[in-house]
């Protein structure tokens, strides 16, 4: 009898090793579901939380904080005697409930958020509770499959290296679903197809799983006596936990300063995504390999530390020292496809040795812990949740405390120093030998030079970044800032023009084309209104929009919204001049908030609602362009308010500007479009809607304008060249209502699409505003029922516009 059942356990374990590849191939496939759930997630909350750099810790921090839980309550809670893969079926078709439900319920989280602001709920709070609502259910599951997959091995080399492999294919899966999510699935469709997708390869997952579990019988992994934890086994923790850390924290580094060089583009986002979990996928996999063969994994683990050193040292000298100056012109390139391959491969070149490294400490870390007949779904629970804890960690302390306090470059001092210290804590029972110790100690002084070896980033990379080569030496810079959302610099031309920078890219100057956009976006609506008392501007940039509200005298309150701190308080201060001093008017009014956050909570309401986001090709931009939005600001506007909206021609597509324009018809169907094109090639335009559209009385307008009371108005208009009211009309470039078969198809940008930033982000490098202005104005017809006046100016004012 006792024969027969050894018979029967050495037949099931040598079915359940011919099963491991098969079980693989489901990691994989569960890594790509889970990276497009994070992708879509992340797009639906941050619409009812906002893209704060707190709303996205929240976020990220919920996300891998369920995981981590998952990982740890999965063995405490579920029997070893229950079939590894009959759980691990009921968790991936848990997954794929679980995000229907997200996707069903998340539109509907704006209004519930909305109410409990207004019962006095306090705001990081009711953040927490909505990422918690929505993402812990879904996310305890995920961060759950590792150990109940890690019970079908047993708590040997060979099976903790299969661990390693599953950890890996997890990651390689990730990889998958992160490009076909950035590049297809979002982009010609929207978040419900893409949940749909991921949830058909979850519930496709479980049922292979409950297929295989009724061909072959539990293994036993985990069920025999254990000798015990390994000796030091919680240094290991800890050295996994900083390497989590470290890697987390690169990568917020890293993709903050790639995304710079390569352009903040949605794509550029996934790109740098995809070559991080790359190298960790190929690094588990190597990692694996290792802990097969190796007698001394923890030494294993102490040296790829101790490499990682070296690795972060070296992307740090690439992106500071390499990267910035390889002669790549974005403008001469054939397609936003072959820019996308370039980019991918420097992403490569930066982060690929180093999360080679971090992947294949996860197998390493695993291999130095175990020992033998221990619970494989215990130890991998334990590991899994020490990682993920230090990478919540490090993603929380890098974005919101680390760079805005020290910077890129000590930033990454920081990393190399936490990596040796990782090395220290694996290595700490073998640096005592007299043969090891030299080693040792030899490692942690080479970390020591590298981080302070790390350069500096140039400020041209802030200022320009992919136009840095085409604009080194043109300015000087008078101040450069890495915030906790963003980098900024404000610079000098050699021609005395000030210029702000955002994003790798000038987003204000004091260039008369600029400063007109400026004041356009504030003195027209402001114009429009009969009365303006009170203003919200969305976007503090140079500050010149809202010191246009300054020389209106009837205005009583002017909100800026600005995301950045840096931006009101350090460089909005170097255009005083143009900006008419907004920021120490006492009427004036900061908050530090994600702008479509405000909107959303905010009781108050305008008679002017000024938004001039950045490009919307630029990641989390296209959010203040959507239907949704407008419809927000529409509902924050006192009776006769108006909105005003920049749009872009430059940078852009035609049908990406199509876009804009038609959602934003589609909430107010008599807006007006004005170009601020000076008689040249086209730049941008300013788009205006009313709730109840009014119109314009040209002779009342000049009137007021020569009025004692607006002589700062008239003032502030001719500085930019618009010495009339006649003059200022002649920028008028159409109505909505007039471009009903130029706008035809147009893709209507939604919150459940986001479309926009796909659309716009294929066009990120080309140059044709002066096309798309003149394929504008021939639909321009003459407003006879839009502007009243005498019969001297309506003739003067035709003739300005060319009828």
């Amino acid at each position: 009898m006792c024969a027969d059942s050894q018979a029967v356990s050495s037949g099931g374990r040598r079915g359940s090793v011919r099963l491991l590849p098969f079980l693989l191939l489901l990691f994989v496939a569960s890594g790509a579901a889970a990276l497009v759930y994070e992708v879509v997630w992340f797009q639906l909350l941050e619409l009812v939380i906002g893209s704060s750099a707190v709303s996205l810790g929240l976020l990220l921090g919920t996300f891998m904080g369920g995981m981590c839980l998952g990982s740890l309550l999965l063995p405490r809670l579920v029997s070893a005697r229950w079939h590894p893969l009959r759980v691990y079926a009921c968790l991936e078709l848990g997954i794929a409930v679980f995000a229907m439900a997200v996707l069903l319920l998340a539109p509907h989280g704006g209004r519930f958020y909305a109410a409990a602001v207004g019962f006095g709920m306090p705001g990081l709070l009711l953040r927490a509770l909505i990422c918690g609502l929505f993402l812990l259910p879904p996310t305890l599951l995920m961060g759950a499959t590792l150990p109940a997959m890690a019970r079908w091995v047993r708590a040997t080399p060979e099976g903790v290296s299969w661990l390693g492999y599953f950890y890996g294919g997890n990651i390689a899966g990730a990889v998958l679903g992160c490009l076909v999510a950035g590049f297809y699935l979002l982009r010609l469709y929207d978040v419900a197809a893409a949940t749909f997708a991921a949830a058909l390869l979850n519930v496709a997952v479980g049922l292979a799983a409950l297929g295989l579990a009724s061909l072959t019988p539990a293994p036993g992994a985990g069920r025999e006596a254990s000798e015990g934890p390994a000796r030091g086994v919680r240094l290991v923790y800890l050295a996994i936990g900083l390497s989590g850390f470290c890697a987390l924290g690169a990568e917020v580094v890293w993709t903050r300063l790639l995304s710079l060089m390569l352009g903040p583009s949605v794509y550029t986002f996934a790109l740098i995504l995809a070559a991080f979990l790359t190298g960790l996928g190929l690094g588990a996999s190597a990692g694996s390999l290792v802990a097969r063969v190796t007698p001394r994994p923890r030494a294993a683990l102490g040296v790829c530390q101790l490499l990682l050193a070296a690795a972060v040292g070296w992307a740090a000298w690439s992106i500071s020292s390499t990267l910035p100056y390889l002669p790549i012109s974005a403008s001469l390139s054939p397609g936003p496809w072959y820019m996308f391959q370039l980019d991918l491969m420097r992403s490569l070149w930066v982060v690929l040795p180093a999360a080679c490294l971090w992947g294949a400490s996860f197998p390493l870390a695993l291999a130095a812990a175990a020992s033998p007949g221990e619970d494989t779904g215990r130890l991998a629970g334990r590991m899994y949740a020490a990682n993920t804890a230090g990478a919540i960690a490090g993603a929380v302390a890098f974005s919101l405390l680390l760079i805005p306090w020290l910077g890129a470059q000590n930033s990454q001092r920081v990393i190399i120093a936490l990596s040796a210290a990782a090395a220290l804590a694996a290595l700490a029972p073998l640096a005592g030998r007299i043969r090891t110790a030299p080693a040792v100690l030899c490692g942690l002084a080479a970390a020591g030079l590298l981080a302070a070896a790390v350069p500096a980033i140039p400020w041209e990379v802030i200022g320009y970044g992919r136009q840095m080569l085409n604009m080194r030496g043109f300015a000087d810079p008078l101040y450069v800032g890495e915030g906790m959302h963003s980098s900024v610099a404000v610079s000098q031309t050699h021609g005395g023009i000030r210029q702000f920078h955002v994003a790798g890219k000038v987003e204000a100057s004091t260039d008369l084309q600029d400063m007109r956009m400026e004041r356009m976006l504030g003195h027209l609506p402001a114009l429009l209104h009969s009365r303006p008392r009170s203003a919200l501007v969305v976007g503090c940039g140079a500050g010149v929009t809202a010191g246009a509200f300054v020389t209106y005298p009837e205005v009583e309150s002017i909100v800026v919204c600005e995301i950045e701190p840096l931006v009101p308080r350090v460089v909005a201060q170097y255009f005083t001049r143009e900006n008419h001093g907004v920021l120490a008017d006492p009427r004036t009014e900061v908050v530090y908030d994600d702008a479509r956050h405000y909107i959303l909570a905010t009781s108050r309401k305008f008679d002017v609602i000024t938004s001039d986001p950045i490009h919307p090709w630029v990641k989390g931009a296209a959010t203040l362009y959507t239907r949704e939005y407008f419809e927000m600001c529409k509902r924050r506007l006192n009776p006769g308010g108006v909105v005003a909206l920049w749009v872009p021609l430059y940078q852009t597509t035609l049908e990406a500007v199509k876009s804009e324009i038609a959602t934003f018809a589609e909430v107010f169907p008599g807006a007006t479009i004005w170009s601020n094109h000076m008689g040249g090639p086209g730049y941008d335009v300013v788009l205006l809607g009313q709730a109840e559209p009014s119109r314009i009385n040209l002779d009342a307008l000049e009137a007021r304008l020569a009025h004692t009371d607006y002589a700062r108005v008239a003032e502030s208009l001719a500085e930019v060249r618009f010495p009339s009211a006649v003059s200022l009309l002649q920028s008028y470039a159409g109505r909505t209502r007039d471009l009903g078969a130029w706008l035809k198809g147009a893709a209507i940008n939604e919150d459940r699409s986001l479309r926009l930033q796909y659309v716009a982000g294929m066009g990120a490098n080309v140059q044709g505003a002066e096309f798309i202005l003149d394929d504008l104005l021939a639909h321009r017809r003459f407003p006879e029922d839009l502007i009243a006046a005498s019969e001297a100016r309506a003739k003067v004012l035709r003739e300005a516009l060319g009828y």
